[in-house]
């Protein structure tokens, strides 16, 4: 598979052919001024960490990417389906510092330009929407849960145009490493998919699952062309030197930034 996100000096990106107006891509680990763990440019306020180097990382990443942290907007993510439109009033909210607004919220879209949405990752799946002929621009966050509960449908939904127009990309997370017990792959049986095209039996009440197969198979479902999506090779639990991995760390690791708005 060929990769499609580039590398930069703080983060990867995903460039749009057709829409250079587009900002999209995910930050990685290194580089940084976070002990937790050493030199590392975690993005995520809500771990053990000093907050003024969340904020130099913040400002490090608006200067690469050219695109202001006074436009940014963060939801305070809790691995359900919940989503939500934001606006240029939404600008700025979490953050200088974490709030209660946008509480529960895991998937984020605008129609609004000058707008930067973003979300936090260390394993789960960061899925990027965008329209290419008009304004739409969206994020959302899916672990196993936000997966099961079927945040891209949520998305999807949502979106106002043509289904044709719509592109996603998927970025890095745990590939088929990903380890879950027959209780929770059960619950994948009850999907509108077929669960053995992204699973695998490893021995007794162990299953691998791949996340990222499982979110491009729910994007065909509800009306996605599989020409219209592109999924990234990275793996963030075999590049534990690029990412963070909050499995294979134990859960003592940073944040990275995944992003995406329009000019």
């Amino acid at each position: 598979m060929k990769e499609i996100f580039s590398q930069h000096k703080h983060y990867l990106a995903y460039d749009i052919d057709d829409r250079s107006d587009i900002t999209l891509g995910i930050t990685t680990r290194r580089d940084g001024y976070s002990l937790y763990p050493k030199n590392a440019f975690n993005m995520a306020r809500y771990i053990d960490d000093n907050p003024e180097n969340v904020t130099k990382h913040q400002s490090i990443l608006a200067d690469e990417i050219d695109f202001s942290r006074e436009n940014w907007v963060f939801p305070i993510q809790t691995h359900e389906n919940k989503v939500q439109e934001v606006f240029s009033t939404d600008k700025g909210k979490n953050i200088n510092e974490l709030t209660n607004e946008l509480h529960g919220i895991d998937g984020l879209y605008t129609y609004e330009s000058d707008l930067l949405l973003t979300m936090c990752f260390a394993d789960c799946v960061p899925i990027y929407l965008y329209d290419i002929k008009n304004e739409y621009v969206g994020i959302c966050h899916a672990g196993w849960r936000g997966t099961y509960s079927e945040i891209l449908k949520e998305m999807i939904a949502k979106f106002k145009g043509d289904k044709s127009d719509l592109r996603i990309v998927i970025g890095p997370s745990t590939s088929n490493s990903y380890e879950i017990n027959e209780d929770i792959y059960n619950k994948f049986t009850t999907l509108p998919i077929d669960a053995h095209l992204y699973t695998e039996q490893r021995g007794y009440d162990k299953y691998g699952i791949d996340l990222k197969l499982a979110n491009e198979l729910l994007a065909i479902h509800y009306g996605i062309s599989p020409k219209h999506i592109v999924k990234t090779s990275h793996c963030t639990a075999s590049e534990t030197d690029l990412f963070f991995s909050y499995r294979v760390e134990k859960g003592k690791t940073g944040r990275m930034l995944a992003f995406i708005g329009r000019k």
